[in-house]
């Protein structure tokens, strides 16, 4: 029998683009799902395929009281729930990403302590790294120096956030697992170009044949980018065999340049424009890529999609999605 079989399990922001993923993978499982989104970027057609299955609240987790309410009765929290952005906004709204993300980052770990919720999740990021970590980057890395300053005040709103169940493991006894996600895609990203993340902005900027096709910074960057099915699934695992407020890195060890990235991008599509790559814009840290060390040994994690075959299935999704997709 599953772990998660007959489990009550609470997932905020669980109607966003890897919420919905980790519903649909909890459901499969047996567990019994209520969902707590505010709608913001997330979107009721998310879960269509499991609707039936699911409760789902509409609300603000900015306010106590309804963290408090979704809370109760609830065996696990995974929480989810974040103000994310691209580079450009995290660039000019540190204050605004901080306060948010602190706010219901305390106010969710609050109202579970509160409730007895067993078992909690926190979703922490590798932004919480600093811009010159080790690459593959380790865990230990994870509060050395500032966070990279593309995601100053994100990344420390994360780092807050492990510090928070740090604490209240030790003092209350609460089980609580860390996980750092890297950078995931996959179907019903957020393809809005002014929020964006790499992969869905330029796979938009591509299949709408825009020509000249700029890609900000120089193209040397690199990243390794994670599915969303690897990461849901990676997420449950650490909820479930390492509940222990020490953060677990969840990725993939396929780094790419963002130069090579377009490309492939290109070859999927059947695409030919003009790329202009601008080094006057921000690019994010020069280098990202995972350390999955310590999660394959204490969870058994192994990430099982490669990047082609993910970038396949984004791309087809999206084709399907025609005018349906913003």
């Amino acid at each position: 029998m599953s772990y998660w079989d007959k489990k009550r399990v609470l997932v905020t922001g669980g109607a966003g683009f890897i919420g919905s993923h980790l519903v649909e993978m909890l459901v499969e499982e047996g567990a019994r799902v209520k969902v707590v989104d505010n709608l913001s970027r997330g979107e009721p057609k998310n879960l269509d395929d499991c609707r039936e299955k699911i409760d789902f609240i509409k609300g603000d987790l900015s306010h106590f009281a309804l963290c408090e309410e979704v809370c109760t009765k609830i065996d696990v929290v995974m929480h989810l729930a974040a103000k994310v952005a691209g580079v450009g906004y995290n660039l000019r709204h540190p204050g605004t990403m901080f306060y948010a993300n602190v706010l219901i980052n305390t106010n969710m770990l609050g109202a579970a302590r509160k409730a007895r919720v067993k078992r909690f999740l926190c979703v922490s990021s590798a932004c919480v790294y600093t811009r010159h970590c080790s690459i593959p980057t380790p865990e230990s890395e994870g509060f050395q120096g500032d966070p990279e300053p593309t995601n100053f005040g994100y990344g420390w709103s994360k780092r807050i956030a492990e510090i928070q169940a740090r604490c209240y493991s030790e003092e209350f006894g609460m089980e609580i697992a860390i996980v750092r996600p890297y950078n995931a895609y996959g179907p019903r990203d957020d393809f809005d170009l002014d929020v964006a993340h790499v992969i869905p902005a330029l796979i938009r900027k591509v299949m709408e044949e825009q020509d000249p096709l700029v890609v900000w910074g120089d193209g040397e960057q690199t990243r390794a980018f994670v599915y969303v099915s690897d990461l849901v699934r990676g997420m449950m695992l650490a909820a479930e065999k390492y509940p222990k407020a020490d953060p677990l890195n969840i990725g993939t060890e396929e780094e790419v340049k963002i130069k090579d990235l377009v490309e492939l991008i290109l070859s999927i599509s059947g695409k030919r424009p003009r790329v202009i790559f601008d080094p006057q814009k921000p690019a994010g840290q020069p280098r990202r890529n995972a350390d999955i060390s310590k999660a394959k040994k204490l969870i058994g994690y192994e990430p099982q999609v490669s990047l082609k075959e993910g970038l396949e299935k984004t791309i087809e999704w999206y084709r399907s999605q025609g005018r349906k997709r913003i």
